[in-house]
């Protein structure tokens, strides 16, 4: 299926009887609390799945998806995709090895939100959405987001965003000409943090 920027590609609270491939394009994964408040709870980008939860027995969507560029999505009834899992090893080990990633993504999330500076957040949150450290997937701009989705990742406000993108490209670890483009340099921000 193919989506525009924008499009939402399943609701929270939506059945869970599929889960999707992204082959093109990046997802925002969002969480709204019983009070309104949203949260976004991850970026996700061609190449990993969503609503992996209803292999588990999760009966509805715990959160809401939404095209942040366009994208093509393949949707594989949960069913069929279990059934696959049993006969094709490969796929098996695929499916394995992406959960196992998306918990230590979300470990690794955890710790940072408990222990680390809104400034190490961000830096790291970029360095994540710039495919940093990754085999196969070289340094990138990343896609349009704005300051407010910026700041709902990383547990901040919209303000200290700014003020952080703005140090970061006065250092020369961002630019902004041409999108966002993650240099190389920020990953010392995380690692300087890390000292303290």
């Amino acid at each position: 299926m193919e989506y525009r920027r924008g499009d939402v590609i399943f609701a929270q609270g939506d059945p869970c009887d599929s889960v999707l491939y992204i082959q093109t394009g990046d997802v925002k994964l969002s969480v709204v609390s019983r009070k309104g408040k949203q949260a976004i709870v991850a970026m996700r980008r061609a190449g990993d799945f969503l609503g992996e939860g209803g292999l588990a027995g999760q009966p509805v969507r715990t959160g809401s998806a939404t095209a942040v560029t366009a994208a093509t999505i393949l949707r594989i009834d949960q069913y069929q995709l279990i059934r696959l899992l049993h006969e094709q090893h490969a796929m098996s080990d695929r499916m394995i090895s992406h959960l196992l990633s998306l918990f230590i993504r979300v470990e690794q999330d955890l710790v940072e939100q408990l222990f680390s500076s809104s400034e190490r957040r961000l830096a790291r949150k970029l360095l994540l959405l710039a495919r940093y450290g990754e085999p196969g997937h070289p340094m990138r701009t990343i896609p349009a987001i704005s300051q407010e989705t910026l700041a709902e990742m990383v547990g901040t406000t919209r303000s200290r965003v700014n003020l952080f993108l703005n140090k970061f490209e006065r250092l020369g670890y961002i630019d902004r000409e041409d999108g966002l483009r993650v240099h190389n340099s920020l990953l010392g921000v995380v690692l300087l943090d890390e000292g303290a």
